[in-house]
């Protein structure tokens, strides 16, 4: 079941990657930029970019780096540490090396801030993707209230999203760009918590052995 919806995932995205290629989603970029970008005014700009700097590297590095410590030196967590370290590294590695294969300029339609380099896919998209839900896994291992838990996978998407949308607003990121970030982010946060749930498998077998 678990390889079957990653292969489904892994084929959306090529299937998306396909389409964008082929400049068969123009039309639908143009509209949800123009339905965004038609919401502008002074205190929506300072929240997106507000929610820019917090799905920017200057600050998703600090705070995995400060999770980290918590991890290793006060939970005692260092399998728990090894994924959130491997699943951000990993997906800044992704996001790194499929940008120069697809080679997408960001839109020239109209900018509120500026950014450099191609966007497909974004990498903000894919920073707060896999932060926000590996550290909502990591947490929703230790909650045993259902209401708890709900609350942070709502928190989680939230913030996903509005960091995503916020990238939209601002004009540096087509909605394809921002919808191919959660998408290979999925495909790999589920890749990663599979190996580790295996991981942990293996550990308590042969403990019990």
């Amino acid at each position: 079941m678990w390889l079957i919806a990653f292969l489904l995932l892994a084929a959306g995205f090529e299937a998306l990657s396909l389409l964008v290629s082929g400049d068969k989603l123009e039309r639908f970029d143009a509209s949800v930029i123009d339905a965004v970008q038609r919401q502008e005014n002074g205190t929506l700009t300072a929240i997106a970019k507000a929610l820019g700097k917090i799905g920017s590297s200057s600050v998703i590095i600090p705070a995995v780096l400060v999770i980290a410590v918590i991890l290793f030196l006060v939970l005692k967590h260092r399998k728990e540490l090894v994924l959130l370290l491997g699943g951000m590294l990993g997906s800044t590695l992704l996001n790194n090396a499929l940008k120069p294969i697809y080679r997408r300029d960001r839109p020239d339609i109209h900018r509120i801030v500026e950014e450099h380099g191609y966007g497909y896919p974004s990498g903000h998209s894919m920073a707060a993707f896999s932060f926000y839900f590996l550290v909502a896994y990591l947490l929703w291992r230790h909650l045993p209230n259902r209401g708890w838990r709900a609350a942070l996978i709502a928190f989680s998407a939230a913030m996903t999203a509005s960091i995503g949308v916020s990238r939209i607003y601002l004009g540096v990121h087509y909605p394809t760009d921002v919808l191919a970030g959660y998408w290979l982010s999925a495909c790999w946060i589920m890749l990663c918590i599979r190996l580790f749930r295996l991981w942990v498998r293996t550990g308590k077998r042969r403990k019990n052995m």
